[in-house]
Order: structure tokens, then C-alpha cells, then sequence
């Protein structure tokens, strides 16, 4: 049992950290949008953003690997809980939004990668709505975990 509660611990952190990176990257484009022609500005944020998406995909891909292991660990680890049981359907639902928040992440970065070529990012109205999407994916995420509704 001490073996689980060390890797839910561990993956937790690193959900925390992945989001955060997916709440910041859509700030960096909005910022991006708003420097105008300012280059050394502009070559700033993108050197912030690439490293942040970097950051984030390092977070995500290990939080995924604990998040299996929490999921499927009872097979190989003697004495570990299980969550594939019947009335689970809310794990479903929760790895759909944590694809949801990563698709959105993956578009952050290719607006980035956009940017960095010179190409045009949407306006910052748009920008700033996408800004606001992870914050009620997570809480929708959150309540499933905690709720576990189906």
C-alpha cells in the first residue's frame, strides 16, 4: 500500500506540473500576439515557450506512465488496488478530458512552432478564450476523480 500512495503522490505532482504548463502556454501566445514587431520581445517569449512545451511534454509523458501503473499496477505489483472495476466508467471519461487538455496543448505548441516561423497567430480575443478552456477541463477532471459519478 505504501508502494501506491508513493506513485498516486508522484503522479499527482506531475499532473500539477504538466497543467501548469498548459494553463502558461496560451498566456506566452497571447503575450507573443500582443508584442507586435518588437523582435527581441518576440525572440524572448518563443525561447519561454518552447522551453515550457518542453517542460510540459516531459511532465505529461511521465505523469501518463505513473497514471498506468496506478491503472494497471495491480497485475504485476502484489497488494496494489485496483481501479478496473465495475463502476470505473468515470476513468473513461477522465483519460477523454486529460486527451482533450493534451490535443489543446499540442495545437498551444504548433501555434508556437507558427510564431517562431513568422507565421500568424489567431487574434488575442481568440487566444484568450482558448486561456480559459484548461481551467474548467481540470475542474471537470478533478470532479470525476474525486466524485467517481459512474
Amino acid at each position: 500500500m505504501q508502494t501506491y500512495l508513493w506513485i498516486k503522490s508522484a503522479h499527482i505532482v506531475l499532473v500539477m506540473a504538466w497543467v501548469a504548463a498548459a494553463f502558461y502556454l496560451p498566456r506566452i501566445l497571447i503575450n507573443l500576439v500582443e508584442a507586435g514587431g518588437e523582435q527581441a520581445v518576440h525572440a524572448r517569449l518563443v525561447l519561454m515557450g518552447r522551453r515550457l512545451y518542453r517542460f510540459g511534454h516531459v511532465m505529461f509523458g511521465l505523469a501518463a506512465v505513473l497514471g498506468l501503473v496506478l491503472w494497471l499496477g495491480y497485475r504485476v505489483i502484489p497488494g496494489f488496488p485496483t481501479m478496473v472495476a465495475a463502476g470505473s466508467g468515470w476513468m473513461h471519461a477522465k483519460l477523454t478530458l486529460v486527451a482533450l487538455l493534451f490535443a489543446l496543448y499540442i495545437a498551444c505548441g504548433r501555434w508556437l512552432k507558427r510564431s517562431a516561423a513568422g507565421g500568424v497567430l489567431p487574434s488575442t480575443r481568440a487566444l484568450r478564450w482558448v486561456n480559459e478552456i484548461p481551467v474548467f477541463v481540470l475542474l471537470g477532471i478533478v470532479y470525476l476523480v474525486l466524485a467517481k459519478p459512474f
